[in-house]
């Protein structure tokens, strides 16, 4: 039977995936690519390490498993979705450094226009707010400081887009420059009514239309991806979607009211409001989940900037810990915190506080303060900033969350999601398909093949889950989320 290919574009690696059409995972590679700090604040990704990382990853995957062109179905993308790039209409060959949804150096701008009264329209037009997480505002400061790269656009030299869009290109030999809703709903430069990009927004930013790639549905057809050292000839690429609300899509949150938290470098909270737009009043998003034979689906969503980036912090900055493995038993390994709470405001925080402008702290150490204390309030520190979130949530749904459903990296790690369940007093499922955002643009894919008719089929993908149910009492960690909440206002 026919496989399908698939890449999983993150923060932090390009990750090849084979899938069988029911969704079960046979294997994958995995290449990590450099994480660039030009200077405090600012992130970035060099885009050709992640083509040729990307690239690499499939042919060994595909090497491995003796596949041969006639084998495969399609290739299935899910990516990073703020991440931006511009690179050469004739090359494909990026011309600056992809700017990183966590860089902020578009704060500024992002201020400057808050005064100037611009939020409202901007808000009402994308569900989004005026923040540098999106790359609009990075893209003015781009163009304001390098005008070699402006005029190229200008010119039509040079091209806009999207992790996604930018590795279509290349996959394509430049034949296909596209992307999906899902990441076009990202940028503060599309409009969630018209499910177009949107020229007033584009003027407000300074950034050319005319270099921004179509826009298409998850399931349609991408071209035909091209990987001459590794297949004889090429094969459709079908299925694209943004990781977030393929995760969503994976879970077969389908109906009003479900919710899914995808917990990897950052982390964000997804709730399924149906097909008719509508606004937070708490400082949630909404984002395009995806559009399927022109209906659009749309969901608040909450960010968080730092989840398992946290960790790798402990362990590449500090070198506190080995393995994001061993946080478990070293959290587990102590009663509680000690009194210590981290904050990991590295590049500000989102929802609910929105602040850009303030730094991360780990606070209430003492000197019986162990590094299990300061791993445990790491770990801590993503559970609370996902309660933030949910309470949000559950006031702009109208009615109690009374499950989750959570993947990620980060569900492997059994004391965090115990403490997500108990501090937020709701049962957290976890996925045992720790790759969900990759099989959810499969099964975007798997529509647009046919293979599956509808939504409904979908159901048919088995997958199998774990429920972590809240176990302590809630005045307890209800005291240490009060803890959490002075920490957090001792920053801002």
């Amino acid at each position: 039977m026919k496989k399908i290919l698939a890449l999983d574009q993150s923060t932090s690696s390009s990750k090849a995936l084979l899938f069988e059409t029911d969704g079960h995972l046979l294997d994958s590679v995995a290449l990590a690519h450099q994480q660039i700090y030009p200077q405090p604040g600012w992130v970035e990704h060099d885009a050709q390490e992640i083509y040729l990382n990307s690239t690499a990853a499939l042919q060994q995957l595909i090497h491995r498993n003796h596949l041969a062109a006639s084998d495969l179905h399609c290739l299935s993308l899910t990516n990073q979705r703020e991440t931006v790039v511009i690179f050469e209409r004739a090359t494909g060959l990026p011309l600056y450094g992809a700017m990183v949804w966590q860089c902020r150096r578009g704060d500024p701008l992002c201020q400057k226009l808050i005064q100037d009264g611009y939020e409202g329209m901007v808000r009402a037009k994308t569900g989004l707010k005026i923040d540098t997480y999106f790359p609009a505002s990075k893209l003015t400061w781009l163009l304001h400081h390098e005008p070699s790269i402006r005029q190229k656009l200008e010119r039509g030299e040079a091209l806009i887009g999207t992790i996604d869009a930018y590795l279509i290109y290349r996959f394509t030999h430049g034949a296909t420059f596209a992307t999906d809703h899902s990441n076009a709903s990202r940028t503060l430069l599309f409009n969630i009514t018209t499910l177009q990009w949107d020229s007033e927004l584009c003027d407000l930013f300074r950034v050319p239309l005319h270099a921004l790639p179509e826009i298409r549905e998850s399931s349609a057809f991408y071209g035909e991806l091209h990987l001459d050292h590794a297949l004889s000839s090429s094969i459709p690429i079908c299925g694209v979607m943004g990781d977030s609300q393929a995760a969503l899509f994976a879970q077969r949150c389908f109906t009003l009211g479900e919710a899914k938290v995808t917990i990897g470098t950052g982390s964000s909270v997804l709730l399924n409001i149906g097909e008719s737009l509508r606004f937070s009043e708490n400082g949630l998003l909404t984002a395009v989940g995806w559009v399927h034979r022109g209906q659009p689906t749309y969901a608040f969503e909450g960010l968080i900037n730092y989840s398992a980036a946290t960790i790798a912090w402990l362990r590449d900055q500090l070198h506190l810990i080995d393995s994001f493995e061993e946080t478990d038993q070293l959290a587990q390994s102590v009663e509680d915190n000690g009194g210590v709470y981290f904050v990991p405001a590295f590049v500000g925080l989102n929802a609910p506080y929105w602040r850009s402008d303030i730094h991360a702290a780990i606070l209430g150490l003492s000197p019986a303060s162990t590094k299990a204390h300061v791993v445990r309030a790491a770990l801590e520190s993503i559970g609370y900033q996902i309660r933030d979130v949910l309470e949000m949530m559950s006031v702009d749904a109208g009615t109690p969350l009374k499950l989750i459903r959570a993947d990620g990296g980060g569900v492997r790690n059994q004391f965090l999601m115990q403490f997500i369940a108990d501090l937020a007093g709701i049962v957290v499922r976890t996925s045992d398909t720790v790759e969900l955002s990759a099989l959810g643009a499969v099964l975007a894919g798997t529509l647009g093949l046919g293979i599956y008719d509808n939504l409904d089929d979908l159901f048919q993908v088995a997958t199998t889950h774990q429920d972590y149910s809240p176990q302590i009492n809630r005045a307890v960690w209800d005291k240490w989320y009060d803890g959490w909440k002075v920490a957090v206002q001792r920053i801002l």
